[in-house]
Formats: C-alpha cells, sequence, structure tokens
C-alpha cells in the first residue's frame, strides 16, 4: 500500500472512530473511567495503570475509590490494603494515591509538565521533570511501583517507549469526542507517539515503520512520518491505528 493510500485510510479512520461510541464497557479503555471524572490526577491514574487486558483494566480502575486522593494517608493506605494489580501489591497502589495526593497540594500536573517541556518544547524533558518530582514526594522503591510510574532513563539508547504517559499526554492535550483537552500549556504538535504492540505491528504492516526493535526509537520514527500527514496535530492518528491493530483489521 502506497502512503498515499495509507493517509487516506488513517483519516478515514480518524473520522470513523472519533466519537464516544469508541469508548463503552462493549470497547473497553480506560480511557472510559478518565472521562467519567474529567479530572487531570484520575487520569494519570488511569494511564499508569492501563497495561495489559484492556477490560481488567477497567475493572481494577472501577474499584478504586478516588475520593481517597483526598483522605488521610493512614485511610488510604487501609482502604486500599485489598487493591493489587499485576506487578503491583497494595503499597504500591497506596503510595501512587499518596504521593499524587500531595502533588496536587503542590502544583497541578500540567504546571510540573511544563517547567520541564518549556526550555526546547520537548514533551520528554516534561516527562523527566514530573517523574522525578512525584518520586520526591512520597519515597518508596519497589520493582513494581517503578514500573508502574517509570524512572528517568539514564543514557537514550534502549529506552523503552513510555507509552502509558504519551497515552496520558494525548489525553490531556488534544481535544475531540475522544481525549479530554484539560491542558492548554503543552502543544499538540510536540506529542509523541503512544507505541504499543498494536500500533507497533500495525505500522509497520502499512509501511509507516521499519524499525524492528520496540522501543524510543521506534517512537520518535513513527511519529516523525505521521507528521508528513499532518504536521500539526499527528498524534491524531494513534487511536485509528491502535484500533487497527486491535480488531486485527490490518
Amino acid at each position: 500500500m502506497t502512503l498515499k493510500k495509507v493517509k487516506i485510510l488513517l483519516d478515514n479512520e480518524v473520522v470513523c472512530r472519533n466519537n464516544s461510541a469508541e469508548i463503552s464497557l462493549d470497547k473497553p479503555d480506560p480511557l472510559l473511567i478518565a472521562t467519567q471524572h474529567n479530572d487531570e490526577t484520575i487520569a494519570l491514574i488511569c494511564a499508569l495503570f492501563a497495561y495489559g487486558n484492556a477490560r481488567l483494566i477497567v475493572k481494577f480502575l472501577q474499584s478504586l475509590d478516588f475520593t481517597l486522593l483526598e483522605a488521610s494517608d493512614e485511610v488510604i493506605r487501609d482502604e486500599l490494603s485489598t487493591h493489587y494489580y499485576r506487578f503491583q501489591n497494595a503499597q504500591d497502589v497506596a503510595t501512587l494515591f499518596i504521593a499524587l495526593k500531595r502533588l496536587r497540594d503542590m502544583d497541578s500536573i500540567e504546571n510540573i509538565f511544563y517547567a520541564g517541556y518549556k526550555k526546547e518544547e520537548n514533551v520528554l524533558e516534561g516527562l523527566w521533570t514530573f517523574i522525578d518530582t512525584l518520586k520526591s514526594v512520597m519515597l518508596h522503591k519497589s520493582r513494581g511501583y517503578d514500573f508502574l510510574v517509570g524512572t528517568v532513563p539514564q543514557k537514550q539508547s534502549g529506552m523503552g517507549t513510555y507509552k502509558r504517559y504519551m497515552m496520558y499526554l494525548r489525553w490531556m492535550v488534544r481535544k475531540d469526542a475522544l481525549d479530554l483537552g484539560l491542558w492548554s500549556k503543552i502543544d499538540k504538535k510536540d506529542l509523541l507517539m503512544p507505541l504499543d504492540t498494536h500500533t507497533f505491528k500495525v505500522s509497520q504492516r502499512l509501511g509507516l515503520l521499519k524499525r524492528k526493535t520496540y522501543d524510543m526509537k521506534a517512537t520518535l520514527e513513527l511519529t516523525q512520518r505521521l507528521k508528513k500527514f499532518d504536521l500539526l496535530d499527528p498524534i491524531k492518528y494513534d487511536f485509528a491505528l491502535y484500533r487497527l491493530g486491535q480488531e486485527k483489521l490490518q
């Protein structure tokens, strides 16, 4: 398929998928829970737990009481003492809630991201600033927690895709029938592709991605290719690519 035909396919998919019916209990996605609350902190929790089976993700998120973000540390630990998800035990889950509660007392997530982003309009710099800040407000070290909130890489080579954070930024920065558009300080032209296994494989099949390794270099390569389709909003194609792969349409 030529790139011209790929663009026509994806543009059509973007139009068809850009409706609330794409996010439902029949088509489960963590964005379903995020849209019910319209809150940057709750949306981040939804994004960070967005790995694994979509139905199980939504089921876990539905079990969480987000009013705990206003509770004391002791109440949070007590109420979440039986909550766990895959690599995260109850302590990891409670730590995230406590850290985000403390963060809300300091500043908005948007402002923390923006502090790193604004220097060179680089969302990765914004992400490193955010991860450092999040970890500084609540010291906790475990494999499950590090997987959940991420770590700042020591070097660029071999860096992962940070898919869940890139997806969160899409939710926050873009505004349409799917994405929340709660932020205004970061430009959607600077977003990076939330690359998961579905989008990785379908992008290769469509000739959008040559790289064979699933990493940040692949994310950057695909983002640059999509900028040729839409320079000002390349990540609008994310959900379309994801669904094409998930539903095995391509």
